[in-house]
């Protein structure tokens, strides 16, 4: 009796086994594309974060980017940029705000160099470097591009103070924001503070050389 019973329930319990393992990768089998989408993100993730992409993409970046999309596409083009369109109002709200934009950057300077320059533990020769690059390295660069675009008719012809504007944006010290991101960030906000200290002092006597240099050039 005791070996019918054994037989009976194993012969019982293998089909519904079976079944089960079957419904299980039946079940299993829909869900290989999901794992392998989530190892494909958590991958791209991955290296996202060791680019340090999110740094990178701040939101200033992000806004000129979209901007030069908006301008580069004429249906977007005419869809927020023009005087007669539907979306103009954002524009309009942009300008508005961008009328208050130099007093907010003097504030954002006035807020970043209150560190002064003496807390920053930035040696002499590397805010020495910083300080060349910028003012005397990159204007040379700039020059340079400029001059490339003009010879193969990227700028509107006689247009010398588009010239002169695309000049001067390679001349001009680091970038207020830089603080301002550092700040955000909390990462270097002494070393940016001096940074930006000795820039500014020093751009006001590389800026009046490269001026005189890109008015004679031009005009």
């Amino acid at each position: 009796v005791n070996k019918i019973d054994i037989d009976i329930t194993d012969s019982t319990r293998v089909p519904l086994l079976a079944a089960e393992e079957g419904i299980v990768e039946n079940r299993l089998k829909p869900l290989d594309w999901r794992s392998r989408a989530m190892k494909v993100i958590a991958q791209a993730s991955l290296l996202l974060e060791r680019l340090k992409i999110k740094q990178i993409l701040q939101p200033p970046i992000i806004a000129s980017v979209l901007a030069m999309v908006i301008g580069i596409i004429p249906f977007l083009k005419q869809l927020i940029l023009t005087d007669d369109a539907p979306f103009f109002f954002v524009t309009d709200s942009c300008v508005i705000l961008g009328g208050a934009m130099v007093p907010c950057i003097m504030l954002a300077l006035g807020g970043n160099l209150t560190g002064g320059p003496g807390n920053s533990k930035l040696g002499l020769r590397t805010t020495v470097a910083i300080i060349i690059a910028r003012l005397l390295l990159v204007p040379p660069v700039g020059l340079g591009i400029v001059t490339l675009a003009d010879k193969l008719g990227f700028i509107p012809a006689d247009d010398k103070i588009f010239r002169f504007v695309l000049l001067l944006q390679h001349t001009m010290p680091t970038s207020i924001l830089a603080g301002a991101v550092a700040n955000i960030r909390g990462f270097a906000e002494k070393e940016a503070s001096a940074i930006l200290f000795w820039v500014h002092i020093m751009a006001m006597f590389s800026m009046t050389l490269w001026i005189t240099l890109y008015l004679n050039i031009l005009f």
